[in-house]
């Protein structure tokens, strides 16, 4: 077998990222949650193979398959812009099972008050550790920038929770159950613009079909806000409106009822198998490259991926 040539361009994803197909499969490879259980010298080993490679110096005997693994176990630990690891429930690959997590415990305790803010505070506390480890190299997020979101987020989830819950406590059980998702929509829609105020402010690079840098366009960012708060809302509703219809219908079951105890984690289960296909499906709903003004012959996926986890 001969060496491997030096023309795989692996900065670019490994599948045609102007299909929805293709771009399923890169974010599935992105996070998935198997990476996780990889060891730091698995990763260090990845990061050789990919420096090595954009240096111009191929490890010997490796495959084009194991390049564009070690690229995504690369691009799963270490941050696109910095280089540096990020802490691990920062990581993309992190996601389904943080979220899992704190998504089917905001489901399962929505009838008290304090379970009810304490799970909507947990979740934009890990919305922040993540907003900071996947800051964009372009224009870094200021500890009074992520500060001012996170409160804001923190407030406007928590307010819309339990004015909600207020107004629902009259109505069917069922309705309740949807409350967290609105909380979490509430947030979404507070946390990302104030997450990216100075290129709501300035613009972000964009670039003509050559990869070359052209300037900063305003619209490009506006567009890729509104898509990333879409995706994330999508991103939700699988995980927070499939699980509470299920577990409706379960909890008066008479199997649930003499085993109480059961309902979160099949709660946290529901929300996690949701979750596996809701993440990667959302996030590319829209093309990498878009039209958004005259002059952006580039579309706005990179800026994006440091921004649908906020």
């Amino acid at each position: 077998m001969g060496e491997l040539p030096l023309d795989i361009n692996i900065q670019e994803p490994r599948w045609d990222q102007s299909t929805f197909l293709g771009r399923a499969r890169h974010f599935f490879t992105v996070t998935d949650p198997r990476n996780l259980l990889l060891s730091a010298a698995q990763l260090e080993t990845s990061r050789n193979i990919v420096q090595n490679y954009r240096a111009g110096v191929v490890t010997p005997g490796i495959t084009e398959d194991q390049l564009w693994r070690a690229k995504y176990v690369y691009d799963s630990a270490f941050h696109p812009d910095t280089g540096e690891k990020v802490v691990l429930i920062g990581r993309m690959s992190a996601q389904v099972p943080m979220n899992m997590t704190i998504t089917g415990c905001m489901l399962t305790f929505y009838r008290k008050t304090p379970t009810v803010v304490f799970w909507q505070w947990v979740n934009q506390s890990f919305n922040a550790i993540v907003n900071y480890s996947n800051r964009s190299g372009d224009t870094p997020i200021t500890v009074r920038q992520l500060g001012t979101a996170y409160v804001s987020a923190t407030t406007g989830a928590v307010a819309t929770a339990l004015g909600l819950k207020s107004l629902t406590k009259h109505l069917p059980p069922l309705v309740g159950r949807f409350v967290p998702f609105a909380a979490v929509a509430a947030a979404n829609c507070i946390n990302i613009p104030l997450m990216r105020q100075r290129e709501l402010q300035v613009g972000i690079p964009v670039a003509d079909e050559a990869g070359q840098r052209l300037g900063y366009s305003v619209t490009a960012a506006k567009q890729g806000i509104f898509q990333v708060v879409i995706s994330r809302i999508c991103m939700a509703i699988p995980a927070m409106a499939i699980p509470p219809l299920i577990m409706d219908t379960l909890e008066k079951k008479d199997f649930l009822k003499r085993r109480p105890w059961l309902g979160a984690p099949l709660q946290v289960g529901l929300v996690g198998f949701c979750l596996v296909f809701a993440t990667p499906c959302a996030v590319p709903y829209s093309p990498r490259r878009g039209k958004c003004c005259p002059w952006a012959g580039r579309g706005t996926l990179d800026w994006t991926l440091h921004l649908w986890a906020s």
